[in-house]
């Protein structure tokens, strides 16, 4: 076996997953609360490789326990999500001191790191960048998730979604995009982009762009209480073909998580998307 092979079994075991493990789950118990997930991944058709990583494990950490789920969408390359998949969480649970009493301004301070991390090493790294939506389960009882693009999280409450994220669309944000000295292009049969180049007005990397782009996450905190029923993260592919409450209806019967995730992806294919499609559900009952 190869030291990529041992890597990549290392990393499914962890709860991670990439263009070579496009599915997973796991369950736990928080505060009397059965909680469980599943994540699929499904490569779009296109010509490069696939960009997207999921992050979805249980640890403990800090007297509490943790359920920690991400995606990170990639552009330009992987290398970049890649790093986020195995440096994101660390860098906000063990150098952010002050994570349970100001959570918030930790994931803030963390994001900032991160950042400027992957732009110190764009020599290895390359030029590309990343979306995230990150969210954070402590003891079952608080849900905090932030978010940098379009990736994005919804809430099934009481069988209504609710989103968590922000979609960071450069329209949204020309205001400050062009205090900074940039432009956001509107050519026709095209989105809205940076410079003409990116479709999203934050991200992680993007070296060449940073000038003009922010890193600078949304955050949002929530209490999961008896009629929360599931999150769902996703990378846009699945979100470019169904609406919020379209998504939550399509799952809210399923009671496994994985095959739900998988149930949205395969969903999202026969609507056409052709984007890569990343998906995790968590499962609150």
């Amino acid at each position: 076996m190869t030291g990529r092979e041992i890597l990549h079994k290392m990393k499914v075991k962890a709860g991670f997953g990439s263009s070579t493990s496009n599915t997973g789950k796991g369950k736990t118990k928080m505060y009397g609360k059965r909680i469980s997930h599943g994540y699929h991944l499904v490569k779009g058709q296109t010509f490069h490789a696939m960009e997207d990583y999921v992050v979805a494990q249980f640890k403990h950490a800090r007297d509490s326990e943790l359920g920690l789920f991400a995606i990170f969408d990639g552009h330009l390359g992987h290398d970049v999500p890649d790093y986020l998949q195995s440096h994101l969480f660390d860098t906000i649970l063990k150098q952010q001191p002050n994570f349970l009493t100001d959570t918030d301004g930790a994931i803030r301070k963390a994001y900032e790191i991160t950042d400027s991390m992957i732009l110190n090493k764009a020599n290895k790294l390359g030029k590309g960048g990343s979306t995230a939506v990150t969210a954070i389960l402590i003891d079952g009882l608080k849900l905090v998730v932030a978010n940098v693009g379009d990736s994005r999280a919804v809430l099934c409450k009481d069988g209504l979604a609710k989103q968590l994220s922000v979609d960071h669309e450069p329209n949204k944000e020309r205001k400050c995009i062009e205090m900074k000295g940039g432009f956001v292009s509107n050519l026709p049969g095209d989105v809205p982009r940076v410079d003409g180049q990116l479709a999203v007005a934050r991200a992680f990397g993007d070296r060449s762009l940073k000038v003009h782009l922010s890193s600078v996450p949304d955050v949002k905190d929530v209490i999961i209480d008896d009629k929360t029923e599931f999150l769902v993260l996703a990378s846009d592919g699945l979100w470019k073909v169904m609406s919020n409450q379209e998504v939550v209806d399509a799952i809210r019967d399923i009671e496994e998580p994985q095959v739900a995730a998988k149930h949205l992806t395969e969903e999202a294919l026969k609507r056409k998307s052709k984007d890569d499609i990343s998906c995790i559900v968590v499962k609150f009952q």
